[in-house]
């Protein structure tokens, strides 16, 4: 039991670490996590989401403690969660246990493709920034309201379908169709997974999904690394974080695919 608990506050850790850098909520390290300790995979993916959320709110009240947090925009990226979140939910839900392991390892994946994109985004944005605004991408044609709508809308799909903050689409999106500046996207997407993952974990605990101790535990650890990364995000190179978290997510899919096939042939059986 010791044990667990360790590995479940480590997991933490690492996940509130994560969400100050990147702007992410967490939950592609936790999930996996709660899964090698013995939760089914829909009980991972709505514990996450309580752990999310704790996480988001301390990041998200650091920002604004020093000024950085926009409450319009966060507001307008977590309403449509409302909805979507619901619908992930119910996906997950139906889903079998091996199909839903199966597709969270093909998430892990993309999400791999997902970063590296993101990482041609804030090159092209730190550019725009270092030589004005002559050289900033020609703005789209795209309602900032229906932008913000649908990249928030997208975040609460899949943090009710994977137990995930959604940060990892909505920062490359922000700055893509909303031409936002990379620390700003971070900083509004965090705010934004408070909303989507508290209702995701709302939605999830009507159906049963939450395990409230074990979601405590990874939020009140992870509030302690969010804190830790928002403040000292300038000092760390980038380029290592995003090496490291790339390995760490094609090891985390292997892993899901392993439970996923053991999953299925123990049903084949």
């Amino acid at each position: 039991m010791v044990g667990r608990g360790l590995i479940l506050a480590l997991a933490g850790l690492s996940a509130g670490v994560l969400a100050g850098f990147l702007g992410i909520g967490g939950g592609t390290v936790m999930v996996p996590v709660m899964v090698a300790v013995g939760l089914s995979g829909v009980q991972a993916v709505g514990t996450s989401t309580l752990a999310i959320a704790i996480i988001a709110l301390v990041g998200s009240l650091q920002n604004w403690r020093m000024g950085f947090l926009k409450v319009g925009p966060v507001a307008m990226l977590g309403l449509p969660a409302l909805v979507t979140a619901y619908l992930g939910k119910e996906v997950a839900t139906a889903l079998p246990e091996y199909a839903l392991l199966g597709i969270f390892g093909l998430f892990l994946l993309f999400n791999i493709y997902l970063i590296g994109i993101k990482k041609q985004v804030v090159r092209q944005a730190q550019r725009a920034e270092t030589d004005g605004d002559s050289a900033r991408p020609v703005p789209t044609k795209v309602s900032p309201t229906v932008a913000r709508l649908g990249i928030g809308g997208l975040a609460g799909f899949l943090a009710g379908l994977f137990g995930v903050g959604g940060g990892v689409v909505m920062v490359p999106l922000q700055i893509l169709l909303l031409q936002e500046p990379i620390k700003s996207a971070v900083q509004t997407s965090l705010g934004a997974i408070v909303i989507t993952g508290l209702w995701a974990c709302l939605w999830h605990a009507q159906a049963g999904n939450v395990q409230l101790a074990t979601g405590l535990i990874l939020g009140g650890v992870g509030a302690i690394g969010v804190q830790i990364s928002t403040r000292y995000l300038p000092r760390l190179p980038d380029q290592t974080i995003t090496v490291m978290f790339r390995l760490l997510l094609a090891l985390l899919a292997g892993y899901f695919f392993l439970k996923a096939w053991m999953n299925y042939t123990a049903l084949s059986v």
